[in-house]
C-alpha cells in the first residue's frame, strides 16, 4: 500500500487592497496629479504672498453714494476708479491730489474694457456739498470719498478703486521693456524738464529725449511724457497722453513673459493700494489675458474753462447732465436709455449758478494754460534742479538742457520765477529767450500736481 501522500493546502494569497491594487495607469495618473495639484497648492501659496504686498484697504460701501438705479444699471460691468497720485513717501490713501482720474469699465460678457479719464479740475459736488475740483475729494477724503464724489456727480456704480503712484508707473514700463511712443517736436523739452525733476524725486536715471519721431521710451521718459500739460490743449491733451501710455502698458503686458511678470509683482506691488480682496484679484486675474482693450474717452465731453472765485482754474461741465447722459452710452452702449438723475440734474443746476450758462469750447487746442495754486511740496532755492539730462536740442544755461538756471522746476514758486523751467526761456531754453519764459511767472506759475504740473 502507497504511503499516504502529504497534501498541502494551497492557501489564498491576501487580497491586495489600496494604492497597492491600482493598475499601473491608475497609479502614474495619482502621482502626476498629486504633482500637479501639489505645485498649484505652492503657486497658490506664493502668489498670495506676493499679492500681500499690495495695501489693501476697507471701505464702507454705504458711504459710496451709490444709488439702487445704479446698480441696476451696473448690472454686467465691473467699473474700477483708477487714480494716479504723486506720492514721495508711497502714502495713497489721502493728503495727495489725484492727478490721474479714470474709469475703467468691464463688460463682463464681452470681455471689453473702456476708459474714460475724468479731467482732474472738473467741477463737481464734494462730500460737503461744495463745488470744487474733482481731483481735491481724494485729497480731503482718500478713495472713499473720491469714489463717492464719483458715483454721485456720475451716477455711476463704482465700488473699487486702484491707486498707484508714479514710481509704480515706471517700474512697469521699464519691467515691460519700454513703451512706443510718437513723440512731438514741441514735446521734447517737456519730457527732459520732466525727467530732470523725476529723477531728483525717485532716484532713478535716465537718458533725456533728444529728436521726434516714434520711439521706446523707458519708465522716467514715458511718466514725463505722461505729465505734459503745458501745450496746446493743456490738461485735455494730458489726459490724452496718459490714456495713450496706459494702452500702450496694457498691450506689453499682455504679452510680457513669467519673468517680467514676477518683476512688476515684486517691484510695483508694494506701490499699489486698493480695496480688491485677494479672493477678487485672483478671480479676475485668471482672465486677464482674455480683455480686450476698447475705446477711451474723456469727460465731461462737452466742457468750457474759467477762473472762479474760491476754486481756481476748472473745467466746467456743459452741462453736467447732458454729460453725464453722453457717458452713460459710451459706458453702457448706444443702446442705454439712461436720463440724468434728480440728483444730478440738481448737481447741474448748482454748476450753471456758480459758472454761469456756457457755451461749450469746440476745439481743445485752443484752450489757454490754466492757472494752478501754488506748489507747497518741492524744494526751494534758485536751479533747484540742475542735472545732466534732457535731449541736446533744448539747451538753457546748464548741462544738456536739464531743468537749471534761476527758477528751476521748484525754483521760487514752482515753474516760476526768470526763465520758466529751465535757465532762459521756455522749459528747455533757446526757443524763447528773455526775463519770463512760456511758463516762468503769470498765469502758468506754481502747480497744484506734483512735478510742476
Amino acid at each position: 500500500m502507497a504511503k499516504g501522500r502529504k497534501h498541502y493546502r494551497r492557501g489564498r494569497r491576501s487580497k491586495k487592497r489600496g494604492f497597492a491594487a491600482w493598475s499601473l495607469g491608475k497609479k502614474i495618473g495619482a502621482i502626476l496629479g498629486g504633482t500637479v495639484a501639489l505645485v498649484a497648492a505652492a503657486g497658490a501659496v506664493i502668489l498670495a504672498s506676493k499679492l500681500s504686498k499690495i495695501e489693501t484697504t476697507e471701505l464702507d460701501t454705504e458711504a459710496l453714494s451709490i444709488s439702487e438705479e445704479a446698480k441696476e444699471r451696473g448690472t454686467g460691468y465691473l467699473n474700477v476708479a483708477l487714480f494716479g497720485v504723486d506720492s514721495r513717501d508711497n502714502e495713497l490713501e489721502g493728503d495727495t491730489r489725484s492727478d490721474t482720474i479714470m474709469i475703467a469699465s468691464l463688460n463682463r460678457e464681452t470681455m471689453e474694457v473702456k476708459i474714460a479719464s475724468v479731467y482732474r479740475d472738473t467741477l463737481m459736488e464734494q462730500k460737503d456739498g461744495t463745488l470744487n475740483k474733482a481731483n481735491s475729494a481724494y485729497s480731503f477724503g482718500g478713495p472713499e470719498d473720491a469714489l463717492a464724489m464719483l458715483n454721485k456727480n456720475l451716477d455711476l456704480d463704482i465700488e473699487h478703486y486702484v491707486t498707484v503712484n508714479f514710481n509704480a508707473l515706471i517700474d512697469v514700463i521699464d519691467a515691460v521693456g519700454g513703451i512706443e511712443i510718437d513723440v512731438q517736436e514741441e514735446e521734447i523739452s517737456y519730457i527732459c524738464g520732466y525727467a530732470t525733476e523725476i529723477m531728483k524725486v525717485t532716484g532713478k536715471l535716465s537718458p533725456g529725449v533728444t529728436e521726434p519721431g516714434l520711439q521706446t521710451l523707458n519708465g522716467v521718459q514715458a511718466t514725463a511724457y505722461a505729465r505734459i500739460r503745458y501745450t496746446a490743449g493743456d490738461d485735455f491733451k494730458r489726459a490724452e497722453r496718459q490714456r495713450d501710455v496706459l494702452t500702450k502698458i496694457i498691450e506689453k503686458l499682455q504679452g510680457a513673459s513669467l519673468a517680467q511678470i514676477n518683476k512688476i509683482i515684486d517691484e510695483v506691488f508694494p506701490e499699489v493700494s486698493t480695496n480688491f480682496t485677494l479672493t477678487e484679484i485672483l478671480e479676475y486675474a485668471k482672465d486677464a489675458f482674455d480683455y480686450q482693450l476698447g475705446e477711451t474717452t474723456g469727460f465731461p465731453f462737452d466742457k468750457s474753462t474759467d477762473t472762479l472765485a474760491n476754486v481756481g482754474s476748472v473745467v466746467i461741465p456743459v452741462t453736467l447732465s447732458s454729460n453725464v447722459e453722453q457717458l452713460h452710452k459710451f459706458l453702457y452702449g448706444e443702446s442705454d436709455t439712461y436720463t440724468a438723475s434728480s440728483t444730478v440734474n440738481s448737481i447741474s443746476s448748482k454748476i450753471v449758478a456758480k459758472a454761469g450758462d456756457r457755451q461749450a469750447d469746440t476745439n481743445e487746442a485752443t484752450q489757454g494754460i490754466m492757472e494752478q495754486p501754488e506748489e507747497t511740496y518741492s524744494g526751494s532755492g534758485t536751479g533747484n534742479s540742475s542735472g545732466t539730462t534732457g535731449g541736446g536740442t533744448n539747451n538753457g544755461n546748464g548741462n544738456a538742457g536739464g531743468n537749471t538756471g534761476t527758477g528751476g522746476s521748484s525754483g521760487t514758486g514752482g515753474n516760476t520765477g526768470t526763465g520758466g523751467s529751465s535757465g532762459t526761456g521756455e522749459i528747455g531754453g533757446g526757443e524763447t529767450s528773455g526775463g519770463t519764459g512760456e511758463t516762468g511767472g503769470g498765469e502758468a506759475g506754481g502747480g497744484t500736481d506734483e512735478f510742476g504740473m
